[in-house]
């Protein structure tokens, strides 16, 4: 295996992550920076609430996708070792892009990308699990959480079968259940934002 080459893949696709879709589309539609706006988070849900459902879908679409090709193009490649390395620098590119100070997203959409492209059953059936949360009680963060623990708990049951695989679940679970810690602590609170709610 060439692993020069899985580094510079790797790096490609943490730059792939930087292009943040709530961002550019502030910038590009509003000539704003949505990082000053509602919850100031870089992310879908910040997009939706500010902006409307159609530059909140647009968000997820952009950062799904930039997910999902980083894994492909790392499996190609390097099978499912390019899925860990490039998916989760994808994320982190996602997270903390180096173009815009640092300062991006939580990854729940980036991480799916990812997901569904390793495991698409497993991923759907998360998919599900977060729908119903955010459906009963309107709390996108909430409904994102448990998927990330659920992810981790997933991680750590698959990670006998598959390595690789099992360790970008909880990598990828960890890191996002990291960037929820001020949901967690508003929802702890009574404080957290619903859906629908400006």
């Amino acid at each position: 295996m060439n692993y020069l080459c899985l580094i510079i893949l790797g790096i490609i696709c943490y730059f792939i992550g930087n292009i943040s879709g709530s961002i550019v589309l502030s910038k590009l539609i509003y000539k704003q920076d949505i990082r000053n706006y509602g919850s100031k988070n870089a992310g879908a849900t910040n997009a939706l609430r500010v902006y409307g459902i159609k530059v909140g879908l647009a968000t997820f679409v952009i950062d799904f996708l930039k997910g999902y090709l980083c894994a492909a193009l790392g499996f190609k490649f390097f099978g499912s070792l390019g899925i860990l390395i490039c998916g989760f620098l994808c994320v982190l590119g996602h997270i903390l892009p180096v173009i815009y100070n640092f300062k991006g997203g939580k990854g729940i959409a980036t991480s799916f990308g990812v997901l569904l492209f390793a495991q698409p059953l497993q991923i759907l059936i998360l998919l599900i699990l977060f729908l119903i949360v955010v459906l009963i009680t309107k709390y996108v963060s909430l409904g994102s959480i448990l998927g990330c623990i659920s992810a981790v708990i997933y991680g750590l049951i698959y990670i006998k079968k598959d390595f690789y695989i099992g360790l970008v679940y909880i990598l990828l679970g960890i890191i996002s259940l990291f960037k929820h810690r001020t949901n967690i602590n508003r929802l702890i609170h009574g404080k957290e934002s619903k859906l629908g709610k400006k």
